[in-house]
């Protein structure tokens, strides 16, 4: 149903630290994580603090979510190239530096950014409601 991992030996090397959702875009899924919350019943590994186990599918993830107790829903960490910053209510901006969030898989139903996205998303002639071109329907 989601995409696998870009590469699946880079799969758990990239930083646990990412930013969280936004961008409404997305160019490749790196990995799939799981957090993990001894608080919550998770095995103590970490000092008591929150770790994760990194997959390259969402089904593994998924899995491995559903079986252990302490574990969160899977989350996609994304690849941006490029991506759409809303700084106020319906004022938005074109980013190209790169970035990596991590998301819900759900967004992940969305079509990958093409070359025309973004461009196609701020022209003046776009649709009166712009995030159908990001749903791929207009």
């Amino acid at each position: 149903m989601y995409p696998d991992a870009l590469d699946a030996e880079k799969v758990g090397s990239y930083p646990a630290r990412a930013g969280a959702g936004g961008g409404l875009v997305w160019d490749a899924v790196l990995e799939y994580r799981v957090w993990m919350h001894p608080e919550h019943g998770a095995p103590d590994i970490s000092e008591g603090g929150d770790y994760y186990h990194a997959f390259a599918t969402y089904d593994e993830a998924a899995s491995f979510a559903q079986a252990n107790p302490g574990a969160e829903e899977p989350l996609a960490l994304v690849l941006q190239l490029e991506h759409l910053n809303e700084p106020s209510p319906g004022v938005y901006e074109h980013v190209t530096a790169p970035r990596q969030v991590e998301w819900p898989p759900k967004f992940l139903v969305r079509p990958k950014r093409t070359p025309t996205t973004i461009p196609n998303f701020l022209a003046a002639d776009a649709p009166p409601n712009r995030l159908d071109i990001l749903r791929g329907i207009a």
